[in-house]
């Protein structure tokens, strides 16, 4: 037996195979099981996919028990000081970080790409006024393959780098005037003389009426957003994205059902959650009513923002973003803002008792973000938006990956059948 495998034996027959140890660059190793149905006739049960590697990636690597994240290698915090989004977005896109060159060159493309046909205005007439801008966000991306079906040949490098680089600069034109609809307000033509985080401000915030100046704290505290949420491996919108391409969906179409499985509250509505906790508890002086519930095995009270199914230890996101949290209030004079007081007074509670260390809930970078977006005036329903706006450059880089993946194979998994055994057809008379 090779020491790279192990031996898997059927005890209810005896017969047994050996399946292979696939080792990692860092982490934990995987069994290649692909052997497994053939040899043996079994399938293996996993719900959430809680112990399956569906694939192999070179993007992204997190360590939940040691509070790790990696774009290509590179530590979050690092990417966070000293970087700013689209260079993230060359990184995970390309696998490296850019040259000056390359670098200028690609913010121009981008740049180049930021307008949308002027035909998909009118989609955005089409909803009703008080439609979720994820509803739009859905319907209009999907849609993007119906106006720019030049490069839709999956097969071809050159259109799918076409349509990647489509897509990041469109996001945020699509979700500003997914917004804008809601509220009566005139579609905005992109400021190429602004960088991505700033005309994204731009269209969201501008009226003709007055000149719109952007504040350079907020968009620090935007642009850090947009770099921690820019990938985050195989979760439930990227595995979406993944399984949607196996079938040769368009990227366009790809995307949209990464932006549908987003949508779900267990997943891109965490930080809108954790405000309408912070909104419900009120005041610090209520937080340890709120605690006794949700350590209440009787009551089905849980605080949101705390915990994450991959991190065991403190998010890393959340220890960046909380500074520039801080900062932000600071900045606009509202370091007393009553959200952000009961904030911080949670998160010391929790941080100090027992209950919540024991269980390693603690703050997820959902409970920062949040008040983040809801201080620089972004309505509830957008908090969605923006998550997809950045994790859009993931989305694209795991596509594009796979694209080029040779083991591929349309997504097809399997089941435990616990339905009805064959049985006879009976005529509706005889029923």
């Amino acid at each position: 037996m090779s020491k790279n495998s192990v031996t898997i034996t059927d005890n209810r027959n005896g017969n047994q195979v050996e399946l292979d140890i696939l080792d990692p660059t860092i982490g934990s190793s995987a069994i290649d099981i692909r052997k497994l149905h053939t040899k043996l006739g079994l399938f293996t049960y996993d719900p959430g996919f809680q112990a399956t590697a569906s694939c192999k990636s070179d993007i992204t690597f997190i360590d939940g028990d040691k509070g790790i994240l990696l774009y290509r290698g590179y530590p979050i915090e690092q990417l966070a000081e000293h970087s700013n989004y689209l260079e993230t977005s060359y990184l995970l896109m390309y696998g490296h970080l850019p040259s000056k060159e390359e670098y200028h060159d690609f913010i121009g493309i981008i740049k180049k790409h930021t307008m949308v046909h002027e035909g998909i205005k009118q989609f955005f007439n089409g909803f009703q006024h008080d439609a979720h801008p994820m509803a739009i966000m859905v319907g209009v991306v999907g849609a993007l393959s119906a106006f720019y079906h030049d490069s839709l040949d999956i097969t071809n490098a050159r259109h799918r780098e076409i349509s990647a680089h489509r897509l990041l600069s469109k996001m945020p034109t699509i979700a500003a005037y997914s917004h804008r609809r809601a509220h009566g307000l005139p579609l905005p033509y992109p400021r190429n003389d602004l960088d991505f985080i700033e005309n994204f401000m731009y269209m969201m915030f501008s009226v003709p009426s007055r000149e719109y100046i952007v504040d350079p704290v907020a968009v620090r505290a935007m642009r850090l957003i947009f770099i921690l949420h820019a990938d985050h491996e195989q979760n439930a919108s990227t595995s979406t994205v993944r399984l949607a391409s196996s079938s040769g969906a368009n990227p366009f179409a790809c995307i949209s059902a990464g932006i549908a499985s987003l949508w779900g509250p267990a997943h891109g509505g965490a930080n809108e959650a954790v405000i309408h906790m912070l909104e419900e508890i009120k005041h610090p002086d209520e937080i340890p009513k709120y605690i006794e519930r949700a350590k209440d095995k009787n009551d089905d009270y849980r605080l949101m923002g705390f915990g994450h199914r991959i991190y065991k230890n403190y998010d890393p996101r959340a220890k960046i973003i909380r500074e520039a949290c801080n900062d932000l209030l600071d900045a606009m004079g509202s370091n007393s803002h009553p959200l952000f007081d009961t904030a911080r007074q949670l998160e010391k509670i929790a941080l100090e008792d027992e209950y919540f260390l024991e269980r390693n809930l603690y703050p997820n970078v959902d409970f920062y973000s949040g008040i983040i977006l809801k201080a620089l005036g972004m309505p509830l329903n957008m908090f969605t938006v923006i998550f997809a706006m950045a994790r859009t450059a993931g989305w694209i880089s795991q596509w594009l990956e796979m694209m080029e993946d040779k083991e591929q194979r349309i997504g097809r998994p399997r089941q435990l059948y616990t339905g009805a055994k064959v049985r006879d057809y009976v005529d509706l008379s005889k029923r």
